[in-house]
């Protein structure tokens, strides 16, 4: 008998107090009853969160002391309305080259290849030989007087007198 009422009156120490539900949760995941807000009170019509500024996880610190490595951000931070374009597993933010520096870029490659057909055609030589001129055309040769003759002297080929 004394066995069972140790028993029984452990089995009441070791079961734990009944705590409500809305205790067990952290005070910054409640919600709070969202008021409506004019346009005065809350110009971003968010219902007053306020946001934090809107700087991509990126550009932070690498080494500085985060709560979360990875992500960059301390606990309990507040979180930007576009946290997943702000994040760092969003897409990079390209900040090597400007766009004027990139136009001027292009401009320069696109001269340099003018000058450098520039300077082709201007070194470049003349033609090595001449057209081959025949005596009376070789019209015989060619296949008589309706077919297509060869030049004679006194022609014009391309723009020179033969």
């Amino acid at each position: 008998m004394l066995s069972r009422q140790v028993v029984r009156q452990a089995s009441r120490l070791a079961k734990p107090a009944v705590v409500p539900r809305q205790a067990l949760r952290a005070p910054f995941s409640t919600t709070r009853s969202v008021q409506a807000l004019s346009e005065e009170e809350d110009p971003e019509m968010n219902g007053g969160y306020i946001n934090p500024p809107r700087i991509k996880r990126q550009f932070r610190d690498p080494y500085g002391d985060w709560t979360e490595k990875q992500e960059r951000r301390n606990f309990g931070e507040p979180v930007h309305e576009d946290e997943d374009t702000l994040g760092v597993f969003s897409l990079e933010e390209y900040t090597v080259m400007t766009g004027s520096m990139g136009m001027a870029m292009w401009g320069l490659f696109l001269s340099c290849v003018g000058v450098l057909g520039g300077a082709v055609y201007l070194t470049y030589p003349d033609r090595p030989s001449a057209p081959k001129e025949y005596p009376e055309g070789l019209e015989a040769e060619l296949g008589g007087s309706g077919a297509l003759r060869a030049f004679k002297a006194g022609d014009e080929v391309h723009g020179v007198k033969l």
